[in-house]
C-alpha cells in the first residue's frame, strides 16, 4: 500500500505536451504582435475552467476521524461540451489523540474532451480539445476545537493548493496557488431505534487563489456548507449544499448540492457520491470510491 501511493503522487509533477502553432487561436481571439499575453486572456474562475481547477473544497463536520486511510477514486464529471473522467487519492491519518490530522489528496489524471463552443468560451489553446492533464495537489491540517461538549463539536481546517495542475493552455487548470481555512461544526443526537442518528452540521471560512489580473492578483472567497447526515448501523447518507462567493463576479461563486453514501465493512467503505452544479460550477458528477483503512500508516 505505501508503494502504491507514493507511486500515484509522483504522477503529479509530471510536464504535459503543448501544441507550438497558435495561429488559429490569434485569428480567432484577435491576438496581435504586442498584445499581452494569451495568459492574460484566460478567466482564473471555477465557471471558465474544467470541473477540478477550482472545486468547492468538501464538506467538513465538526470532527477529526480517528486512524488512518487512502481512498481512491474515479469521478465521472457531465457537462455539455465538456465530460470528464478522472482519479482521485487522498490519504488521511490523525495524530494527538485524535485531536489532530493531516489529509494529501488531488486528482492523478484527468481525461478531457472539450467541444469547439467551450474551448472558445474559455479561450484556451488546445486545439483538439482533447487529453490528458495532471491535478493540482492539496494539503490539509484538521485540528479539533471542541468535542463531546455542550457546544457543537467543533474543528478547524486549513488548506493549501499547489500549482501542480497541468495543461493551462487547455484552461484545464489554473496553474495559480491557492489556500482556503474554515469552521466547521455538528451535533448528533441519537434516533429512537437503535444505531440510528441524526447530525446536522455546518461551515464557514475563507478561500484565496491567485489570478491573472494585474490590477488584482487574487481572488478572495467566503465560503460556507450546511447540511445533515442520517447514520443507520453501517450506513451513512449526507445531503449537503456548499461553495464559495468570490468579489470579481466572473462566474466565481460556485454553489453544488452534494449526495453521499457511505457503507461501511470490516475493513474499508464504499462511497458514492452524486454533486449537481447549482451557480458558475456547471456540472453532474458521480464519484465511486473505496477507503481502505491502514493498519501500518506511513
Amino acid at each position: 500500500m505505501r508503494n502504491l501511493i507514493l507511486t500515484i503522487f509522483c504522477l503529479f509533477p509530471l510536464i504535459s505536451f503543448s501544441q507550438s502553432d497558435w495561429n488559429w487561436w490569434n485569428e480567432k481571439h484577435g491576438w496581435e504582435p504586442g498584445m499581452p499575453s494569451w495568459r492574460s486572456f484566460l478567466h482564473i474562475t471555477p465557471g471558465y475552467l474544467g470541473p477540478n481547477a477550482l472545486p468547492v473544497p468538501d464538506v467538513k463536520k465538526g470532527v477529526v476521524q480517528s486512524g488512518a486511510n487512502f481512498e481512491l477514486g474515479f469521478d465521472f464529471h457531465f457537462q455539455e461540451g465538456d465530460p470528464t473522467q478522472d482519479l482521485f487519492v487522498k490519504y488521511y491519518r490523525s495524530f494527538a489523540g485524535n485531536k489532530v490530522a493531516i489529509e494529501l489528496y488531488g486528482v492523478a489524471v484527468e481525461h478531457y474532451a472539450m467541444s469547439e463552443f467551450i474551448r472558445d468560451e474559455r479561450v484556451a489553446r488546445d486545439f483538439d480539445g482533447k487529453g490528458f492533464a495532471i491535478g493540482d495537489l492539496y494539503f490539509s491540517t484538521l485540528v479539533q476545537l471542541v468535542k463531546g461538549k455542550k457546544f457543537p463539536d467543533t474543528m478547524m481546517r486549513m488548506a493549501g493548493r499547489t500549482t501542480s495542475g497541468g495543461e493551462l493552455e487547455a484552461a484545464r487548470y489554473s496553474d495559480s496557488p491557492g489556500y482556503f481555512f474554515d469552521f466547521s461544526f455538528s451535533k448528533e443526537y441519537p434516533g429512537q431505534k437503535e444505531n440510528l442518528s441524526f447530525q446536522p452540521f455546518a461551515s464557514f471560512g475563507f478561500y484565496s487563489w491567485q489570478t491573472n489580473d494585474d490590477l488584482n492578483l487574487q481572488n478572495d472567497a467566503f465560503m460556507y456548507a450546511g447540511g445533515a447526515d442520517f447514520k443507520w448501523s453501517k450506513w451513512t447518507v449526507s445531503n449537503s449544499l456548499s461553495g464559495y462567493s468570490g468579489y470579481k463576479k466572473e462566474r466565481d461563486r460556485p454553489m453544488v448540492y452534494t449526495f453521499d453514501l457511505n457503507r461501511k465493512f470490516k475493513y474499508n467503505t464504499f462511497r458514492i457520491q452524486y454533486l449537481h452544479g447549482l451557480r458558475d460550477w456547471n456540472y453532474q458528477t458521480i464519484k465511486l470510491s473505496v477507503i481502505w483503512n491502514l493498519k501500518n500508516s506511513l
